[in-house]
């Protein structure tokens, strides 16, 4: 089975083309499953759209549920389609989040952090000036608040968990057990982390998670997944094949898909 959790599409502001898009590259790619996973509003904001450049607004969210779900009736027998979405992880806001997201079908909710100590994880100059400390500090709050967000009982899927390296290679090196810590936690949470593809464009070069973290996951029973993060079509099942080769490599024999919010385990 091939699938591809993790997409965008243009209502974000930074992704380009329609949903249809990334349907008809998936079917070219010869998946069996594609979910549509667009940024989530801020909905914490009295403004409609707040940052247009990142996320859709509001108001257009009903709209971009329908339409997938039209989508999915229009391409049954071809391809499985599903209606996601990569929810922003504010603690403070949670309980706000957790409500608007009862109101669609959802299959399936990836909680990502993006923003740590009030600035964005890929704000290339945030490590400029930091002490070995601050430093330190900084990847230890960052873990904790992926703890968090496994434990909040909203999210079936954790997007890119050491994406903060993305703008910062050196991010890995930081000594901290932090990570190790927190995949523990998620493996006690029963939460799934994606293998997601797109951190071979940023500055890092590489998957997140790293195959070093990978190992530890598998050592603490955490469940896996697979999401390119597309933000075009022709991304879509980006490196799915390396990802399945790599992780039977590690030592895991499947990996997750969702419906209805409820995971089911497939084989490698």
């Amino acid at each position: 089975m091939k699938f591809d959790f993790h997409t965008h599409h243009d209502r974000c502001g930074h992704a380009v083309q329609s949903i249809r898009d990334y349907i008809e590259s998936a079917i070219s790619n010869n998946l069996d499953i594609i979910g549509i996973s667009d940024h989530s509003p801020h909905l914490y904001s009295e403004e409609d759209h707040l940052y247009p450049g990142i996320s859709m607004a509001k108001s257009h969210f009903p709209e971009y549920a329908e339409e997938v779900l039209q989508l999915k009736k229009e391409y049954e027998g071809r391809i499985e389609v599903l209606l996601g979405v990569e929810s922003d992880f504010f603690p403070e806001h949670l309980a706000q989040y957790k409500k608007f997201y009862e109101q669609f079908p959802l299959d399936y909710i990836i909680g990502s952090v993006h923003f740590v100590d009030g600035a964005s994880i890929f704000k290339k100059d945030r490590w400029e000036g930091l002490s070995t400390a601050q430093k330190q500090q900084t990847k230890e709050n960052y873990y904790q608040m992926i703890g968090q967000s496994a434990r909040s009982g909203v999210f079936q899927i954790l997007g890119h968990i050491d994406a903060m390296k993305g703008y910062y290679p050196e991010f890995s090196a930081i000594q901290t057990d932090a990570a190790d810590r927190t995949l523990q936690i998620i493996a006690e949470a029963d939460v799934a982390i994606e293998i997601n593809t797109s951190g071979k464009n940023k500055y890092c070069g590489g998957w997140y998670p790293s195959h070093e973290l990978l190992e530890r996951a598998l050592h603490h029973g955490v469940k896996v997944t697979f999401g390119s993060d597309a933000h075009k079509p022709e991304r879509v099942g980006d490196d799915f094949e390396e990802v399945r080769g790599n992780l039977k490599e590690i030592g895991f024999k499947e990996w997750a898909i969702f419906r209805q919010k409820q995971r089911i385990m497939v084989p490698l």
